[in-house]
C-alpha cells in the first residue's frame, strides 16, 4: 500500500512539472514565459562572456543592490513619514522555505527512478541487447563528434534553449505540414532498419 501511495505521489508530481513545462514552452503566460526565457538567455550569454564564479558574483551584486537600495529608500520613506511599517521584506523573512523530510524524499525517490532508468537503456546499448538500438546509439555518437567540433557546450546548450522555447510554437501553428513531412522521414527510416535487421544476423528483433 505504502509503495502505491509514494508512486501515485511521484506521478502527481511529475503531472505538475510537466503541466507547468508545458504551459512555459507553448507561451500560453506570454509574460511568465517571457522572464522565464530571458532570464535563461541573460545567463546564458553571460556564461559566454565571463566565468561561472564572475556570473555568480554579479547577479548576488545585483540583487544585494536592489534589496539594499530598497531597504534604505523604505526606512527614510518611515521616517519622513513617521510611520513604523517595519521591515519591508517582513513577509518573505517569515515565509517558510525549508524542505520537509517528505518533500526531500520524494525528490530523491523520483531522482533515483530517472537514474536506475537511464543506467539500464544505457547497460542495454553498450552490451549491444538490441544490435539496431546499439547501431542507432554509435550513428548518434558519431554525430555529436562532429557537432562537438563546431560547437562548445554553451552554444548547444544556448541552442537547445532557444528551440524548447520556439519550437513547440511553430509545430503547433504548422502541424499538418510539420507532421506530413516527418511520416515521410520516420518511413524512410523505417525502411532502412528494416534493410539493416534482413541483412545482419540477429539483428531482428524478438518478443522476448
Amino acid at each position: 500500500m505504502q509503495a502505491t501511495a509514494d508512486s501515485t505521489k511521484m506521478d502527481c508530481v511529475w503531472s505538475n512539472w510537466k503541466s507547468q513545462a508545458i504551459d512555459l514552452l507553448y507561451w500560453r503566460d506570454i509574460k511568465q514565459t517571457g522572464i522565464v526565457f530571458g532570464s535563461f538567455l541573460l545567463l546564458l550569454f553571460s556564461l559566454t562572456q565571463f566565468s561561472v564564479v564572475s556570473v555568480v558574483a554579479y547577479l548576488a551584486l545585483a540583487a544585494l543592490s536592489a534589496t539594499i537600495s530598497f531597504r534604505i529608500y523604505k526606512s527614510v520613506l518611515q521616517a519622513v513619514q513617521k510611520t513604523d511599517e517595519g521591515h519591508p521584506f517582513k513577509a518573505y523573512l517569515e515565509l517558510e522555505i525549508t524542505l520537509s523530510q517528505e518533500q526531500i524524499q520524494k525528490y530523491t525517490d523520483c531522482l533515483q527512478f530517472y537514474v536506475n532508468s537511464t543506467l539500464k537503456e544505457l547497460r542495454r546499448l553498450f552490451l549491444v541487447q538490441d544490435l539496431v538500438d546499439s547501431l542507432k546509439f554509435a550513428v548518434l555518437m558519431w554525430l555529436l563528434t562532429y557537432v562537438g567540433a563546431l560547437f562548445n557546450g554553451l552554444t548547444l546548450l544556448l541552442m537547445a534553449v532557444v528551440s524548447m522555447f520556439t519550437l513547440p510554437v511553430v509545430y503547433v501553428k504548422h502541424q499538418a505540414q510539420i507532421d506530413q513531412y516527418l511520416g515521410l522521414v520516420r518511413t524512410h527510416i523505417n525502411a532502412v532498419v528494416a534493410k539493416i535487421q534482413a541483412k545482419i544476423p540477429g539483428a531482428k528483433r524478438h518478443a522476448d
